[in-house]
């Protein structure tokens, strides 16, 4: 779902959405409508992420599988998206509304790699947020400040750029304050859990075996997989096929690349192997998803 799928999706509708939408090569800004969502729900998720993407809930609420974890967001929520991220929309209440930013690839990000907030530096996959009344009002108008000059005739870079770099800083710092009270309290098996599936989210496309993320954690397979399944209730295999047939139905959906490209690209032994696999986790054959 990059700015060329985008732009494709909502370039016949841009009359009727002027109020609740703009973008440019380098950022989108969406006041929600319900419009918006339908369109984007009409494209088949799941949808793959390459890009920065920030918003706050300001009405309603949605159950969105981020990442393979369904997540419950309302009014108040502050949410992240990073390039990688995997979603699939489950749910919209007729009154959802929300207000957020892309961040394209050609945005001129203001931070350096190595200066980025720690909430962005690429260790988060994604994240949600219960901000209060106040720290809401500072994204709406750093948000309106974005939004203005976005829409002007001469597009000033340099202050939307210098407003984003705000808008970041004030989600890591509640972020951070959010994560040091999460930390603090959870269980040590939570902990592993969550590192577990960041670097399944992250590797599960070509790594399909439970000893290559038990050597990154440097756990044996057997403790790796019961602390696992004592967490989360579900097995790691189980969440390696969620991650990985996530990743298939992407290709699947939104690329044209061949059955026998996509097995490749994914460490499959050969495209045979490929399809039974992906057929047992759907119940369908790749070719047959691909058409429906």
């Amino acid at each position: 779902m990059n700015f060329s799928r985008m732009r494709s999706i909502f370039e016949p509708h841009l009359g009727e959405l002027s109020d609740t939408l703009r973008f440019n090569s380098e950022i989108g800004l969406v006041r929600s409508s319900s419009n918006i969502f339908q369109l984007v729900i009409n494209q088949n998720p799941p949808f793959a992420i390459d890009d920065h993407r920030l918003g706050v809930v300001l009405n309603g609420e949605a159950r969105i599988n981020f990442n393979l974890v369904e997540r419950h967001v309302g009014r108040g929520t502050l949410v992240f998206l990073g390039p990688g991220s995997i979603i699939s929309p489950v749910y919209f209440s007729p009154d959802f509304n929300i207000m957020g930013l892309v961040l394209f690839a050609h945005f001129p990000m203001p931070f350096t790699a190595d200066q980025l907030p720690r909430a962005f530096n690429g260790q988060i996959r994604d994240f949600q947020i219960n901000a209060s009344p106040e720290q809401i009002m500072v994204v709406r108008n750093i948000f309106d400040a974005i939004w203005h000059l976005v829409g002007n005739a001469t597009y000033n870079r340099p202050a939307v750029a210098n407003l984003v770099a705000a808008l970041m800083h004030h989600y890591d710092a509640l972020y951070q304050e959010q994560a040091s009270s999460i930390i603090a309290s959870q269980p040590h098996e939570q902990t592993i859990l969550n590192r577990f599936l960041y670097l399944v989210n992250r590797h599960a496309a070509t790594e399909h075996h439970l000893g290559f993320y038990a050597r990154k954690m440097c756990l044996t397979e057997r403790y790796l997989g019961t602390v696992v399944r004592q967490a989360s209730g579900v097995t790691a295999k189980q969440w390696l096929d969620r991650a990985l047939e996530a990743r298939i139905k992407v290709e699947l959906r939104h690329s044209d690349k061949s059955l026998s490209q996509i097995a490749y690209e994914m460490n499959f032994s050969n495209p045979s192997f490929f399809s039974k696999y992906f057929k047992r986790l759907t119940g369908v054959s790749p070719a047959a998803f691909r058409n429906t």
